[in-house]
Formats: structure tokens, sequence, C-alpha cells
């Protein structure tokens, strides 16, 4: 199952905030969204979240078709979305932001809950000590990990992140990157990543999507992209005329 999005514009108000996008990301697959502040990524997300609906276009979940459906019923069809910020729940322990997470399934599934609780701890280990403390005790870095483990507690097809890495110690960063691998390649699970991160970015990605003014104007691999003219003097503030002079 694939998840498609095709043409797709939105708004704020009068404010158009992305224009005839289109994207796809297939099974098994990780896709990073790169671009400036206020390029329209994290609209995208919410758009493909259920929590802003386009003015045009479709998207396609397998056969399915979500543009129209309210937040609630796309985290039904299998669409996880981590927010920019974390949002944890800071008064509830880890435990219950984690159980939140299986919202809309826990009296189905009430019988699984502890065996996912037991999946995510051993995933993020570094949640355990908290386990039954505040989650507004935690610094960032363990919020951003619950947020993400809150996520996969829906089960998802694919988990959307916005800004994982914001405001992070970059040895916490790498821990991410190294989970949402884990997600990808133990879980099948597919991943949209949205990153200012550019490096980190085009580290994990299948393929990457470039972000400006609500179009994407670029896409393709990492190893294409890293020597894109503009994505250097861009996003990595430098150009190189041959790929042996770029540092990885």
């Amino acid at each position: 199952m694939m998840l498609q999005a095709n043409g797709i514009t939105a708004y704020h108000g009068r404010i158009r905030a992305l224009h005839q996008v289109s994207l796809s990301v297939h099974p098994g697959e990780m896709v990073s969204i790169i671009g400036a502040n206020g390029a329209g990524k994290s609209t995208l997300l919410g758009v493909l979240a259920g929590l802003y609906k386009p003015a045009q276009g479709e998207i396609l979940l397998g056969k399915d078709r979500i543009e129209h459906l309210p937040a609630h019923q796309v985290v039904r069809k299998g669409i996880s979305l981590v927010p920019e910020g974390r949002q944890v729940f800071t008064s509830l322990s880890v435990r219950e932001n984690l159980i939140l997470g299986m919202y809309h399934k826990y009296k189905r599934e009430k019988h699984t809950v502890e065996s996912k609780l037991e999946a995510m701890l051993e995933m993020f280990p570094g949640l355990k000590k908290h386990y039954k403390s505040a989650a507004g005790n935690m610094s960032g870095g363990e919020q951003q990990m619950l947020a993400i483990a809150r996520g996969l507690m829906a089960d998802p097809k694919i988990i959307l992140l916005d800004e994982p890495s914001m405001g992070l110690a970059p040895f916490i960063v790498k821990e991410i990157l190294v989970i949402l691998q884990r997600i990808r390649d133990d879980l099948g699970t597919m991943v949209i990543l949205v990153e200012q991160n550019v490096k980190a970015a085009l580290k994990v990605a299948d393929r990457v999507y470039v972000m400006d003014r609500g179009t994407f104007v670029l896409e393709g691999k990492p190893s294409d992209l890293l020597y894109d003219p503009m994505v250097q003097k861009t996003y990595l503030g430098t150009v190189h005329e041959t790929k042996g002079a770029v540092n990885a």
C-alpha cells in the first residue's frame, strides 16, 4: 500500500500555502521534505493528516481517497502525525501519553496495550525511568522520543514527522535518525520526514523533495540532490563543481 498525493492546493485564509503539490511514498520507504521556513512543509503534513482540507487535489492511501476525511478518521486509516514542538501532555505520565496514542482503538484492542507499551520501551529505552512520571519533567530529547513512540502506538502504515530534530543536541539527533531507520526497516512503516536539518534529511532518506513557496522544485535521491548547485548553495551553504569535493 502506497501513499500518493496528486495536485494538492491548499489555503490558509486567502493565502495559498500549497500549489499543485504531488508526491508518493512507497512501502518500506523514507521520504524527506526540505525547504525554508514558510515553504509549506508543515501545511503539507497537516493536509496529509487530515488537519487541513485541500482546495484541490486528491490523496490516496492504497486505493482509498482520504483527503475529505477528518483527522481522527485519517488516523484510523493508518496515518500518524508527530507534530512540530512535540506537544506531549506534560501533566500526564509517559505511560498515559503512550496509551493516548492508540485512543481510537483502545476499547477494541485493550488486550494488546501492555505488549505495545513493552515494545515502545524496548525501542525507546530512555523512557523507562520516566514511565510513571509526568512527561513535563523530561528533557526536550526525551519528550521527542515520547512523541514518536506515541505516534507508533497507533500502528500506523505511515508516520509523518515535523521537524523532530528541532532544538536538540547533535547526539540526540543522531539517536533519532537511527530510530527512524529502525521504524522503516524493522517495522516496515513508511516515513515522511520534514526537516530543516538538511544534512540529516539527506543522510537517512530514500528520496528527497525540495519545497519552495508552496510547491516542489526538485525531487530525487539524496546522492543526486547532495551535488545539486541550488541545494548546496541554499541549504548546505557551499557549492562544489565535482562530487568528490563535497563532504557527505
